[in-house]
């Protein structure tokens, strides 16, 4: 997990909007094993290790279906510990009868499976680093079929609880409208670096030489329009910078670009191109 810790940058907590808290809630806690840190009548925070918020989610007044062919949340993704811990999950999830799919990325194992909401989720453990495969900064990643019967042997038959406590936001994977303009905002803005491209339609962006901590796709469309502000979705995601300093060389790279932030409950924002939001913290 050295790939979530300074001197990188890395993705911190997600905020969804949900059109029902309570059946939100259940979800994630009886399908995706969350724990509830701090709960409210309209908002929950959700924690894997009892002190960091993962995951919160927010039913605001009014809201409306997630909308499609916009931008915003592709899928957050879950990273476990191990690939023990993957089968664990597996397990689990087929006793529940939970729609899924699965790939194997080679640097990586991976589950999928929507919220209520239609929010994706990725639940994935990562191979050995030294098994990934590096050529001039960019890594090879592939999308193959999942070797299921072998993840769940790795559970050897002992049941599942809940997330591992050392379980983090592993990275965000966005709808974006423009792969170029997106690439400048984080790039020259953010500090990330482009480490993979699927052809003209998505790239994969990290610090650290990890595979990736940010995923950007235009299948929604390119020129995909923000999705209202009111409906069920993306609200922002957090990126951890290592300190003080870093943010605000973030945010003075930022304002040379053009890009606005902003302060919001007392936490630097930004927004990308696309209208994704993003807090900035140590």
């Amino acid at each position: 997990m050295g790939f979530h810790k300074a001197p990188n940058t890395y993705t911190g907590e997600v905020r969804i909007k949900v059109k029902d808290v309570k059946r939100s809630l259940a979800f994630y806690k009886e399908v995706i094993g969350f724990n509830v840190l701090n709960e409210t009548e309209h908002t929950a925070e959700l924690t894997a290790d009892g002190k960091n918020v993962l995951l919160s989610i927010e039913q605001p007044p009014n809201i409306a279906p997630k909308q499609q062919g916009t931008t915003g949340l592709y899928h957050f993704a879950l990273l476990l510990p191990e690939r023990s811990d993957l089968g664990r999950v597996l397990q689990h999830l087929v006793h529940l009868n939970i729609p899924l799919g699965a790939s194997d990325h080679h640097v990586s194992e991976a589950l999928y499976l929507n919220d209520p909401d239609g929010n994706g989720i990725e639940i994935y453990s990562d191979r050995d680093a030294s098994k990934w495969i590096w050529q001039d900064s960019q890594v090879a990643m592939t999308t193959e079929t999942l070797d299921a019967q072998g993840v769940l042997a790795e559970a050897k038959g002992e049941p599942w609880h809940s997330l591992p406590e050392n379980t983090v936001m592993g990275h965000v994977h966005l709808h974006v409208s423009s792969l170029k303009e997106t690439e400048a905002f984080y790039d020259q803005g953010l500090g990330f670096k482009t480490v993979a491209r699927y052809g003209r339609q998505a790239m994969f962006m990290s610090t650290g030489g990890y595979h990736h901590h940010l995923g950007l796709n235009t299948w929604a469309g390119e020129g995909a329009p923000a999705p209202d502000p009111e409906s069920a979705g993306l609200d922002w995601f957090t990126l951890i910078y290592p300190d003080a300093d870093a943010v605000e060389q973030a945010v003075a790279r930022l304002k040379n670009m053009g890009a606005k932030t902003f302060i919001e409950d007392g936490f630097v924002m930004t927004a990308d191109p696309s209208g994704n939001r993003i807090r900035l913290i140590y």
